[in-house]
């Protein structure tokens, strides 16, 4: 696999298909404490206390924007929820996987 951090995301309008579960099995590989499941991957990042976890978030929004690739988000007090998938393909596609291991970076 080519290093994924030096990766853009790609903008996907959909008319690709998704990941294949062996090849989303090989993208976990590249991103430590991922998981997957429903089809999505997720990861919860724990923070000090809520200013840490909303600060986070902050960044995430801007990676996000930057990347064109935007994650769902859930914040509860000190927990960060984040959960990737491509909605235009119902599925995984590179783009989640090059942004879950930008998220844990920051």
């Amino acid at each position: 696999m080519q290093n994924l951090l030096k990766k853009k995301c790609v903008p996907c309008e959909g008319g690709v298909k998704a990941l294949s579960k062996i090849e989303v099995e090989k993208y976990l590989k590249e991103i430590p404490g991922w998981e997957f499941s429903n089809g999505k991957i997720y990861k919860t990042f724990r923070f000090k206390d809520f200013i840490g976890a909303i600060n986070f978030v902050n960044n995430i929004a801007e990676l996000a924007e930057n990347e064109n690739h935007h994650p769902d988000i859930h914040v509860n007090y000190n927990k960060v929820l984040i959960e990737l998938w491509t909605h235009a393909i119902n599925g995984l596609s590179e783009n989640d996987f090059i942004l879950a291991i930008k998220i844990a970076e920051l």
